[in-house]
């Protein structure tokens, strides 16, 4: 059974920053592509950042937090994070944990909220920034 467990959201000021956790266990880890995606208040959930599988450790950002987000995983302890740095308004939103097997859905170097059909998410952190 495939299970995702975030952690590490919670509050912080503009500027600040936050570092989120997600616990993967029930699937073979190192296989999957890894993401975080984010569902701000009442908009659709979009992609953030997503890493590839099979040890590559490839990134890809959305433009918005290009340069202020780091996405990282330890195949070894089946863990996803995502550093969040220099936070601000727009970042206020659900952040969730997702893994679908195979290569990373990307065009033109940026990862894409469609062909997640197959994706599995967690329950999700909330991240709020204060201004």
């Amino acid at each position: 059974q495939v299970r995702l467990v975030e952690s590490g959201g919670g509050s912080a000021p503009a500027g600040g920053s936050l570092r989120l956790s997600c616990a993967a266990s029930g699937f073979p880890f190192n296989l999957y592509c890894m993401a975080w995606f984010r569902q701000p208040p009442g908009k659709e959930r979009e992609v953030v950042a997503v890493i590839s599988p099979y040890g590559n450790m490839l990134s890809y950002y959305i433009d918005s937090v290009f340069g202020r987000f780091t996405i990282s995983r330890q195949n070894a302890n089946s863990t996803l994070f995502l550093q969040m740095n220099n936070l601000n308004s727009e970042d206020n939103a659900v952040y969730y944990c997702a893994a679908q097997r195979g290569a990373c859905p990307v065009i033109n170097s940026k990862p894409i909220s469609s062909h997640w059909s197959a994706g599995t998410w967690g329950q999700g952190t909330q991240v709020t920034v204060s201004s």
